[in-house]
């Protein structure tokens, strides 16, 4: 069993940690260096125009360290979102369930919508120089909404019966019922025709990251058992 959650993990994760951070740095990073020229000063946006420097978003071999480090906190991240999704197989299988790479595929996209979709639905990926509620309050928000879609996606899983199926939706809905802190007005330096592409395209490569370590997760489980 321990040889399989290692395998699992450590596999699967370096995979899809190594592709989220390709596809962040096609994708993602280049709006994030664009917002942090809103955040400085270097651009400035309004609703009656646009003014400041015509410069674009610095090249990404401009900041070779900075790019490095985010392919090495992806791969780490990874890893430890394998362990986290094995460990689940681990148990599932004590159950009787049989896990392979359909079945982990399955639990990926779950863990995509427990650890990214969930909480974006109020709380979604944000700009440098976004002002937004306390710090604190969001976390504890963010938190308290991938348990319970976590637990609420198990209790719908494995339960028998319908009533197991409402008490999951319910625990999936209850904190967006509560709602997440949010200030009365909107603050933000940048443009939110990009703050709408980064929100869109940071949570469509956590679904493709979410995917891939499921389904290599699940195959490489599969294959150890045999």
């Amino acid at each position: 069993m321990l040889k399989q959650i290692g395998a699992s993990a450590l596999f699967a994760g370096l995979a899809a940690g190594v592709l989220a951070a390709l596809l962040q740095l096609w994708f993602v990073v280049p709006l994030l260096m664009e917002a942090e020229l809103y955040e400085t000063g270097a651009r400035a946006h309004f609703t009656d125009g646009y003014i400041g420097s015509d410069a674009g978003a610095p090249p990404l071999g401009d900041a070779i360290g900075r790019h490095l480090g985010t392919i090495a906190l992806n791969i780490v991240g990874w890893i430890g979102f394998g362990f986290v999704l094995a460990a689940g197989f681990a148990l599932a299988a004590r159950r009787g369930v049989r896990i392979d790479a359909r079945a982990g595929l399955l639990w990926g996209l779950a863990g995509f919508a427990a650890l990214a979709l969930a909480p974006a639905f109020g709380l979604p990926p944000e700009l440098p120089g976004t002002i937004a509620a306390e710090v604190s309050e969001r976390q504890l928000w963010w938190g308290v909404t991938v348990v319970a879609t976590a637990l609420g996606l198990a209790v719908m899983a494995f339960g028998r019966g319908p009533g197991w199926l409402a008490g999951g939706a319910a625990l999936i809905a209850l904190p967006h019922l509560i709602g997440a802190p949010h200030l009365d007005r909107y603050f933000g330096t940048a443009a939110p025709e990009l703050g709408a592409l980064f929100a869109t395209r940071a949570l469509g490569v956590s679904a493709v990251a979410w995917a891939l370590l499921g389904l290599l997760a699940g195959g490489i489980w599969s294959r150890e058992a045999a």
